[in-house]
């Protein structure tokens, strides 16, 4: 069975960092896109960054010069590095991933999600 792990998230003040893991276990061969989306209290989840297969990066401007997404070299596990945070980073973090299921095949996953909060 193949499953999105998320970790990397806690409690931080304004302008400390964080940095989120997500990785792939199972049966699973491999990430190929990945996306970080976050939901604040309250509100809707959105789109924080993306990488393409690729390796195309997208970022929303609110994170802009701040966040950098990336994968390692096993290809089984990808970051989402926050600089500088602010009271309003904070929210519940989900990755959700084209996970490489078996040669040309490709399947979305959602991660359980990973709490991030910015306080003083």
């Amino acid at each position: 069975q193949v499953r999105l792990l998320e970790s990397g998230g806690g409690s931080v003040r304004p302008g400390e960092s964080l940095r989120l893991s997500c990785t792939t276990s199972g049966s699973a061969r491999g990430l190929s896109a990945v996306d970080w989306y976050r939901q604040a209290p309250g509100k809707q989840r959105e789109l924080v960054a993306r990488m393409t297969a690729g390796g195309t990066t997208v970022y929303t401007d609110f994170v802009k010069g701040r966040f950098t997404i990336s994968r390692d070299n096993s290809g089984y596990t990808m970051y989402l590095q926050m600089n500088n945070l602010k009271f309003e980073d904070t929210g519940v973090y989900y990755c959700y991933a084209d996970v490489v299921i078996a040669v040309g095949t490709v399947r979305n996953y959602w991660g359980q999600g990973t709490q991030v909060t910015v306080s003083s």
